[in-house]
């Protein structure tokens, strides 16, 4: 290069799962043929009705034009409806929800817009990579508190009282949990929200999972007093299989969300019409859909089980999301390590938890996004590999 990288890209690695897919790929090319178990991506399509509308509105050509920043009315209305509908809470379609590029778009956004050089954010640990991220590319400094097994995976009040806060402007938190499957509670949530109106803090809800192995969607908005000090970034990306479509959406106070207009429409020139048209669509789906979604994951989650016990990992059975989160046994130092195993052994790519924090490191994670046949086809592949290492004199690595 004629030219530095800016600094700001020295205090952040490359997403993990970018480069261990250029991996695979290579392993792939190479006649490996792995199973992915690693990745969030939902393989199950978008509803038919969405597909069909999308098609449609490409074919008019004012559907090709530049779009607002905000997103058309009627989509702005239809997350309001469906807020209404699935989370029994109140949100102005002119005033409290703007669509986004995406909810890990919003990450971003939001990060930028509040936080700056001198400030800091809370981040849990373990949590999704695009939290710490973002925080480093605005210049803030990340600060991480822990979730652990023995709290539930939910914030320990006590330590967060006992951090000095005075610089913290906002704290991440995400529910259903990823990585770990934890649901929280109404309790906790309200713990949260008096914590951070005490402190000062921006509270932000990342939600995108509320609807996967999840009979009850909740937002953390339908608690009175939570927008005050709160926002809540959702996706259609989990909840209706259309992670390549790029919808998701913000919403919270005025305030805040002009606020995050005055940076998003510095960022791009609005959301393709045809693309919003879909998204109603889809937003407005029977109710239905999500039970279908719900019996499909608790399939795969039944069969993923059976390679968790494999490996004589230990898991709590009610997770939500669309992962499975285990801790592994004592024959392995890290996750890591039992990760590659599992990778180099039986060409099965499972997601070490030490990518999601240090709290992760003693974990692993296998994803439900590929169909039942699959998962048992990596299950048959891993339990070969425990055997023939069970016969060999390297078991004690494996069980």
């Amino acid at each position: 290069m004629i030219v530095s990288k800016a600094k700001r890209l020295e205090h952040v690695e490359e997403y993990y799962f970018s480069h261990k897919l250029r991996e695979i790929a290579q392993m792939n090319a190479n006649g490996k043929n792995v199973i992915n178990l690693g990745i969030g991506k939902p393989d199950l399509p978008p509803p038919a009705s969405a597909i069909n509308r999308l098609n449609s509105a490409a074919l008019n050509d004012s559907s090709h034009g530049y779009q607002s920043y905000n997103g058309i009315p009627e989509l702005r209305m239809a997350f309001s409806n469906w807020y209404k509908q699935y989370y029994q809470t109140d949100l102005n379609p002119e005033s409290e929800i703007l669509p986004l590029i995406g909810s890990k778009e919003g990450i971003m956004h939001i990060t930028m817009s509040f936080l700056e050089s001198g400030d800091e954010v809370l981040i849990p640990n373990p949590g999704y990579p695009a939290y710490s991220s973002a925080a480093n590319l605005s210049g803030a400094t990340t600060i991480y508190y822990n979730l652990t097994a023995e709290n539930d995976w939910l914030p320990n009040f006590e330590e967060l009282e006992e951090m000095d806060l005075s610089k913290v402007k906002l704290m991440w938190i995400n529910y259903p949990h990823m990585p770990t499957g934890a649901r929280g509670n109404i309790d906790v949530f309200v713990k949260l929200i008096n914590f951070c109106k005490s402190n000062k803090i921006l509270l932000c809800h990342d939600n995108p999972y509320s609807f996967i192995l999840n009979e009850i969607p909740f937002s953390i908005l339908s608690i009175e007093g939570a927008k005050e000090c709160t926002l809540e970034l959702n996706s259609l990306s989990k909840s209706h299989n259309m992670s390549g479509w790029r919808v998701g959406m913000v919403g919270g106070k005025k305030d805040y969300i002009d606020t995050i207009m005055q940076f998003k429409s510095n960022m791009d020139s609005g959301m393709f019409k045809a693309v919003q048209e879909g998204a109603i669509e889809a937003l407005n789906i029977e109710e239905n859909w999500y039970r279908n979604l719900f019996d499909i994951y608790t399939e795969r989650k039944k069969e993923a089980e059976k390679i968790i016990r494999l490996l004589e990992c230990e898991y709590i059975d009610n997770q939500s999301g669309m992962f499975l989160w285990a801790k592994i046994n004592e024959g392995y130092n890290n996750s890591k390590e039992l990760a590659d195993h599992i990778l180099y052994g039986c060409n099965v790519f499972i997601t070490p938890g030490s990518i999601f924090g240090s709290n992760g490191d003693q974990y692993i994670r296998i994803s439900l996004c590929q169909p039942v046949e699959l998962i048992a086809t990596a299950k048959e592949r891993i339990k070969i590999f425990v055997e023939n290492a069970a016969q060999s004199k390297f078991s004690q690595k494996v069980v």
